[in-house]
């Protein structure tokens, strides 16, 4: 028996129109503006059922018969505008062409966008993996562009101060380093 073989699309949605925000006193970095959550309105049937009209209105009868049984999407994600497509893997190229030339959210008004294929995998575990390195990146990135100035959002509950967290945290090293020399004490040294 032979198995079916697929590709997996990661796809991330972009948003480059940037939005006014006269109401806003801090200035958003570039990446969170242009990585910014989907609507919940978007639905995995949704997006499905527009990547079908757009590969229909490109390839026509041919384009929709290629993907009609294989494509699927496995994961979308609101927060991080983040989604994974299944489709074989003798046509995954026309569903990336019509990725390509989508402009806008496939809902009621959506806003416009560019949905960028990031990833093509052979497996949805190398996909996922992608995707998680990429939404870490993408954060440690925005802490980056928004600098020293910016305090987390526990210490702006808490109050905490820089120093005292630094001394706490040092204080808390020592204390491991301090059982981790306990633990060898105790050990019998046959393993």
């Amino acid at each position: 028996m032979v198995r079916i073989k697929n590709r997996y699309l990661l796809v991330n949605i972009l948003y480059p129109e940037l939005e006014k925000n006269t109401g806003s006193k801090e200035k958003l970095p570039d990446i969170v503006v242009f990585n910014q959550p989907t609507v919940d309105a978007l639905t995995s049937r949704a997006l499905l059922r527009g990547i079908q009209l757009e590969v229909a209105n490109l390839f026509g009868d041919y384009g929709s018969g290629a993907i009609a049984d294989s494509i699927a999407v496995k994961y979308l994600s609101s927060a991080t505008s983040t989604f994974i497509l299944r489709v074989s893997r003798a046509h995954y190229r026309i569903v990336w062409a019509a990725l390509s030339l989508m402009n806008s959210l496939p809902i009621k008004n959506g806003k416009n966008c560019v949905f960028r294929v990031v990833r093509v995998s052979g497996t949805i575990r190398k996909a996922e993996e992608e995707a998680i390195r990429r939404a870490r990146e993408m954060i440690l990135k925005a802490r980056r562009d928004l600098g020293e100035q910016s305090e987390s959002t526990l210490e702006k509950m808490f109050g905490t101060k820089k120093g005292a967290t630094a001394k706490s945290a040092k204080d808390a090293m020592m204390v491991d380093a301090v059982d981790s020399e306990d633990d060898e004490e105790l050990s019998d040294g046959n393993g």
